[in-house]
Parts: C-alpha cells; sequence; structure tokens
C-alpha cells in the first residue's frame, strides 16, 4: 500500500467532508429538497465570487463556462481582445475563431503578466472591441495577472471585462464587484476542492446588455435560460446533483475558514514552496509574477522533465504536473491550492529532492526542506 499526494493545479485533493456528501444517498432535483441546497450553494458561491449578483451554476468543465461567456456576449463578426500568456490565454481565441468572433491579440511572453496599459492601448486604438477576454491565474505558466488594474482600464471603455478564475477562485483575491469584473468564469476542481464537472460564471449588468444583443448559436449554455430558472432557484436542464451537494460542503467549509484566511494560507504555501526551490538551486519559470496557486519551476540542464514527474508520480506516488505545450519537458509546476496544506507540500519537497538527487542534480539534500520549514515557521 502506498499513499498518494496530489499537488497537481487540477483536479485537487477533496476534503473528507466533501468525500462524504458524495455518498449521500441520490435525490430528484425537481424537489424542495434540491432547492434548498441550491439555495444555500448559490449565497455561498456569492461570497467566493465576491459579488451581490447570482452566480450560474452550469454542468461541465470550466472551458464551458469559458464557452458561454464568448457566445453570450458576442456575435459573429465581433471584435474581442484576448491576452496569450500561457496556453490557457490562447482558449480565449480559439473559442472566439470558432464562433465567426475577431479576436486580436495581445502576445504576452510565457512567465509574464501582461502590462495594462497594453490592453489599454488596444482598446483606444479600436473602439470596435467589445470584450476583453483574459486570465487570474495563468496555471501553464504559474503567472497571476494584475486583475485589478486591467479592470481600472477596462471599465472606462464601452468594452466588458471576462475574467478566466478557474485555477484562482477560492485560492487568490478576486473582488468581482469592487474591481468591476463583468464576468467572472471559474471551474470545480481547483479552489473549490470538488472533482471536475461543474462551472460558474457571474454576470455584471453591463454584460447583460451584451448577452440580450448577442446573435451567437446558443442552447444549452444559453445564460438567458439559466437566469429564468435561478429565479426559481432551479436549473434549466438536470444538474449534476452529487457534486452540488458536495459543493454546499465545500462552500461552507470557505465560509467558516474565511476568504482573508485562505488567501493568507495559500501564500504562505507559495512562499514555502518557491523558497524550496530557490534552496535547491532552481529557477523559477515566473519570478516576477509567480501565482499562489501553483509554481511553474524550470528542469535543471541535462534533466528530463518529463522522466521526472514520472518518477515521482509511478514510483513515490507524489503527483506534480509536468509543462505544456511549448513548456513540455522543460517545466515542472507544483499546486497548493484548495485542500492542499503544509504537509503536503513538505512531502512533495521532499520527494523532490530524492528523485532530483536519484537523476544526477547535485545540491545539499534537505535543503528545501529545511527552508520550507523555516517559512511555514514564521
Amino acid at each position: 500500500m502506498r499513499k498518494s499526494y496530489l499537488l497537481t493545479p487540477g483536479p485537487t485533493p477533496l476534503p473528507p467532508q466533501v468525500r462524504a456528501a458524495m455518498a449521500r444517498p441520490i435525490i430528484h432535483h425537481r424537489t424542495p429538497q434540491f432547492q434548498a441546497v441550491l439555495k444555500e450553494v448559490g449565497e455561498g458561491l456569492k461570497y467566493v465570487f465576491q459579488t451581490s449578483g447570482d452566480v450560474y451554476i452550469l454542468t461541465s468543465s470550466g472551458t464551458g463556462a469559458m464557452e458561454t461567456a464568448v457566445i453570450n456576449l458576442l456575435s459573429p463578426g465581433d471584435t474581442a481582445l484576448t491576452v496569450h500568456g500561457g496556453k490557457f490565454g490562447e482558449r480565449w481565441t480559439e473559442l472566439c475563431k470558432a464562433y465567426g468572433i475577431t479576436a486580436e491579440v495581445i502576445n504576452v511572453e510565457w512567465g509574464k503578466a501582461v502590462d495594462p496599459q497594453e490592453i489599454a492601448k488596444k482598446l483606444k486604438a479600436n473602439p470596435k472591441i467589445k470584450a476583453v477576454f483574459t486570465t487570474l491565474c495563468e496555471t501553464s505558466t504559474g503567472v497571476t495577472n494584475d486583475i485589478a488594474a486591467i479592470a481600472d482600464v477596462v471599465k472606462k471603455t464601452d468594452a466588458v471585462l471576462v475574467v478566466d478564475a478557474i485555477s484562482g477562485l477560492g485560492a487568490i483575491d478576486l473582488k468581482t464587484d469592487s474591481w468591476g469584473v463583468d464576468v467572472c468564469v471559474s471551474g470545480s476542481q481547483k479552489g473549490l476542492m470538488l472533482p471536475p464537472g461543474l462551472a460558474f460564471i457571474s454576470v455584471s449588468a453591463k454584460a447583460w446588455g451584451l448577452v440580450n444583443a448577442a446573435k451567437s448559436p446558443r442552447y444549452y449554455f444559453d445564460l438567458r435560460t439559466a437566469k429564468k430558472a435561478w429565479e426559481s432557484t432551479d436549473t434549466p436542464f438536470t444538474p449534476a446533483l452529487t457534486l452540488v451537494i458536495a459543493l454546499n460542503e465545500a462552500l461552507k467549509m470557505m465560509r467558516e475558514d474565511g476568504l482573508e484566511n485562505i488567501f493568507i494560507r495559500h501564500k504562505k504555501m507559495a512562499d514555502a514552496t518557491r523558497a524550496a526551490m530557490k534552496a535547491l538551486g532552481l529557477e523559477l519559470f515566473a519570478p516576477t509574477a509567480a501565482s499562489d496557486v501553483v509554481t511553474a519551476v524550470k528542469v535543471p540542464a541535462g534533466l528530463e522533465g518529463e522522466k521526472l514527474v514520472k518518477t515521482m508520480r509511478d514510483k513515490y506516488g507524489v503527483v506534480i504536473a509536468g509543462g505544456q505545450a511549448e513548456l513540455k519537458g522543460k517545466v515542472f509546476r507544483i499546486a497548493h491550492m484548495g485542500f492542499i496544506e503544509e504537509f503536503d507540500i513538505i512531502a512533495g519537497i521532499s520527494c523532490l529532492e530524492k528523485v532530483l538527487s536519484q537523476m544526477g542534480y547535485k545540491f545539499e539534500l534537505g535543503k528545501g526542506v529545511k527552508a520550507a520549514e523555516e517559512v511555514f515557521l514564521k
């Protein structure tokens, strides 16, 4: 027997309360009993999204919420602005193109955050841009973008700001209402501590103007249908009941902890992880805009990145993530979000040290663990 440690940027580990909720007998979704759950979930989602508006639940992955945003805000022939700073920023462009929407692209060097003034320049140069699509945490690179500053730019124009907070929500701060984020999308399997299968979307009054005017084809992901159903505390289609019931437990946990305490905990785990990497002589991929959600680290020269990840997973049961797209084999990623605690991080760093040593990387054994422990002791 071997215990596994899941340190990937989704799915993340499940708390016991969440696992237990999913073991309950199934109930029917068109009942007062499930409506009571939905009502609690709705209030919990507002808390986590930091919004007074409704948050709609989709039975899909986070990409389903991204697609929902694109097709409900824009029509074929419209123009949007997308930010390419990693694999998931590029997904916004791919979705726009799939529906005949022109995407003006800001290309950002992977490992760096977008400059909000670059967005301002694009919006000034092309007033036809109706929506700006960006990312809170670019999971593929471990970068957090300055959404507050971006929102301050976009709110001065007619465009709406759409934020992919799939990996960041519930782990790092995102003040949807007070910052002026018009549409925020997220998913269940990261900071919200659930299995994959649910997605969420909030919509501002400014964005609803575009929703009601959009001409893109939509049926399952039609926000007008979702809004009408939610007015009766219901969903337009069969929801993932078990996941929604489990979500209610996760949201209760988060409210008991308090968002500020959650953000502080994530920052400490991120600081400890990065301190360990530096102590081992490893180079962070995003040293200036590193996210408290996931840390991306460059694979040492001469080592096989994919072998490193595979050995940790298959031999020792410690699961971290490799690089994606152009970063495949070049970086590894350690997540510190959701139901991950300091001793999970310690175990992950210890395993990393062991495998690095076995692969011939020269360093002082135990130095990374020591550096992490020093952060946790503060």
